[in-house]
């Protein structure tokens, strides 16, 4: 297919996205970048981590978003008594017929709110994040199928730590985005109060359906990415792992003690695809990596203690790496 006609299909795909958006903003005030790497991962089939102080809409956001994509929605509170069979169903004695059937659990639904997954303890965690990997779960001798498309947010508290479980650096990488939600600004939450104030709600309006993000997806895969593009993406995550191999990057050595998994390489081909579609094009730009290079990179480079000491955050590292890495 030609560039020329792979860029139509785009432009008139990916018009709707500013429908949604627009929806959007008449609940959810401020979060406008959170929003949008909401849909780009939606589309890139992932799930995002988001790492925000209670109050700061995360709740609304998905819960709206479902709405206006006509989704089914189901929200999960993980506290530290919660069971996997609590998310994932079980079996179901029935009196009558003496056969055991199934109750599916609150995982069966399109978009998922993990709400402070931190709660939970390890087995719970893993059931959520099996059934993010696999897209199914098992009950009794079955396995069932999760809804298309899945889509799951979870949420943690980075001020309370207390009676909380901290996930294993191996299951934060099944998460293609790892967020942070900021304060609104004066203005913005001058806004919100008056919207929350209000007694009248604001109405949404389904703009898309399951069916549509399905074929939205179909359209996005064709986005063109050149070879040297994805060369450059490899070498970002292998300066995570090896940054004595850029000369520039060698003060990183000692603050780094594991890079990122080559999920980030396919996650980060995948988002950028997807923002290149979120933005009208065809094709892929160096830029559309490093607009969603921090947000799939943050979580997967586990620090040195060293950096830990220095108080060095790992956006910081992000940032000289996507400075450094020479863009083709």
């Amino acid at each position: 297919m030609l560039i020329e006609e792979i860029q139509k299909q785009v432009a008139e795909s990916s018009a709707v996205m500013n429908d949604v958006r627009r929806e959007l903003a008449k609940v959810v005030v401020g979060q406008d970048a959170i929003i949008k790497r909401l849909l780009i991962a939606i589309l890139a089939d992932g799930h995002v981590l988001i790492e925000g102080v209670p109050g700061l809409a995360k709740t609304l956001i998905i819960s709206s978003l479902a709405r206006t994509l006509q989704a089914s929605f189901k929200r999960i509170q993980f506290t530290p008594d919660l069971l996997p069979a609590d998310i994932t169903g079980t079996l179901i004695f029935n009196q009558k017929t003496g056969e055991f059937i199934p109750k599916r659990g609150p995982i069966f639904a399109n978009f998922i709110l993990a709400d402070e997954i931190n709660r939970a303890p390890s087995k719970v965690q893993s059931a959520l994040l099996e059934a993010m990997q696999e897209r199914q779960v098992s009950i009794g001798d079955n396995s069932e199928k999760l809804p298309q498309p899945f889509f799951v947010m979870a949420t943690q508290n980075p001020i309370e730590q207390e009676g909380t479980y901290a996930l294993p650096e191996a299951q934060v990488d099944r998460f293609m985005m790892k967020l942070l939600i900021r304060y609104p600004s004066l203005d913005e939450e001058r806004k919100i109060m008056a919207l929350m104030v209000d007694p009248k709600e604001p109405e949404l309006q389904a703009v898309l359906s399951p069916q549509h993000i399905q074929q939205m997806r179909s359209v996005m895969h064709s986005v063109y990415m050149e070879d040297k593009l994805m060369d450059y993406i490899l070498h970002l995550v292998l300066a995570t792992r090896h940054p004595e191999r850029y000369p520039r990057l060698n003060g990183l050595v000692p603050l780094i003690s594991f890079g990122a998994s080559p999920r980030a390489s396919i996650n980060l081909a995948r988002a950028a695809k997807a923002h290149a579609y979120m933005e009208g094009r065809a094709y892929v730009t160096p830029d559309d990596i490093k607009a969603i290079g921090a947000d799939v990179l943050r979580h997967r480079i586990i620090l040195s203690y060293e950096a830990e000491a220095e108080e060095i955050k790992s956006e910081e590292i992000i940032s000289r790496i996507l400075d450094e890495i020479e863009v083709p």
